[in-house]
């Protein structure tokens, strides 16, 4: 029996005991709902579910990003905002940056926010001081510097966000040269699609988010509303804890949580892997087996840590990893088109799924034929 099988059946036994025929909707942690159809009422989601899971498992693709585009533009400093450096997926891409920057012959300075407005905020003045060639969003919501995108715009500075705003690609409000991030609907769906795959059409679910970034907080409902596409996967609760306050928050409240659902609780999906990092001391305190229910499915970033956590079957059993690397890359390709007078290239990474049984040991999802692209249409 493979992993993925022998989990889908313990899944199924906690499952059949506590939730055969729960209805489909959210607890607010009353209690149990009403009995109602089980997943075998979902066969259509259940094959769709499947279907989808079994394409993006694979790690046989291609480079479908650009391949042409202009030389690169010598002597550029471009300044990374970061929302909080103690995200991964914020650091991995300015290290990526970083990388590309040496191959194009550019300067990359990061400058922390802290995690907080007032950091942002902050951070976002120092960067406009700098007089750089270009800002990158990193992973905040542009909402919340008004006045420092009104500056920027003001000295003519192109913007490219990463995780900016829910949506890929060129932006008039607020106003981005591009805005670099995979599909939060795709990812939302495939996180949503592992779970009824997995299960097969019947857990128990608590979704971990951060309601206070819009980018997360869309993610988080367009992944309930991919839960509900089967009845018999029932949403336990939705626990709202900010980024920054995940190492504090989350031990707590994973201890919560068991102490409310026991084994009700089958799987969990969060919007960040690193919220369960947080969460795997409080479930091995509880005796929860590293490679046991609940099983744990990160919907964004795929740091090396989740990595190392899915290959060693100590509390988290897949993520959708962004190709951080890849991405930090096409920032700094997007630069290049902005100050070229090129238009932005729009490309979208596809969705992929890491679990132990496709990740060959790697620390990150690094899809194959992007380097070498960039590098020859840079002429490097």
């Amino acid at each position: 029996m493979n992993r993925g099988t022998a989990r889908r059946g313990v899944a199924l036994l906690a499952a059949a005991a506590v939730l055969a025929g729960c209805q489909r909707g959210v607890s607010t942690g009353a209690g149990p709902g009403t009995a109602g159809p089980t997943g075998a009422g979902c066969p259509a989601a259940l094959a769709r579910a499947r279907a989808d899971v079994r394409q993006a498992e694979r790690t046989d693709t291609s480079w479908k990003g650009p391949t042409s585009g202009p030389a690169a533009v010598p002597g550029k400093t471009v300044v990374y905002v970061a929302q909080t450096m103690t995200n991964p997926g914020v650091a991995g891409v300015a290290r990526a940056m970083a990388e590309a920057a040496t191959v194009i012959g550019w300067r990359v300075r990061v400058v922390d926010g802290q995690g907080t407005p007032v950091g942002v905020q902050a951070a976002f003045n120092q960067a406009i001081d700098l007089k750089p060639s270009g800002i990158v969003i990193g992973g905040f919501d542009p909402a919340l510097t008004a006045q420092q995108l009104a500056r920027a715009e003001a000295a003519h500075l192109p913007l490219v966000g990463w995780h900016a705003v829910p949506t890929p690609g060129p932006s008039s409000s607020p106003r981005l040269f591009s805005n670099i991030t995979t599909s939060v609907a795709d990812v939302a769906r495939i996180s949503a699609d592992w779970v009824i795959a997995e299960s097969e059409g019947n857990a128990g679910v608590v979704l971990f988010t951060d309601d206070s970034i819009p980018f997360a907080k869309n993610k988080s409902g367009l992944i309930r509303d991919g839960l509900a596409d089967c009845p018999g996967v029932r949403l336990l609760a939705a626990e709202n804890i900010p980024i920054p306050d995940a190492s504090s928050r989350t031990p707590q409240a994973v201890s919560a949580l068991l102490a409310r659902f026991q084994s009700r609780w089958t799987y969990s999906v969060a919007v960040n892997d690193l919220y369960f990092a947080d969460a795997a001391p409080a479930l091995r305190a509880a005796g929860r087996p590293g490679d046991g229910a609940p099983y744990n499915i990160g919907a964004g970033d795929g740091d090396p840590s989740a990595f190392q956590r899915i290959e060693s079957g100590q509390f988290q059993a897949a993520t959708v990893p962004e190709p951080l690397a890849q991405q930090g890359w096409q920032i700094v390709d997007e630069f290049n088109r902005a100050f070229s007078g090129d238009p932005a290239t729009g490309y979208v990474a596809p969705v992929h799924i890491t679990t132990a049984a496709n990740s060959a040991g790697a620390t990150s999802w690094d899809p194959p034929g992007y380097r070498e692209a960039y590098r020859r249409i840079w002429g490097r």
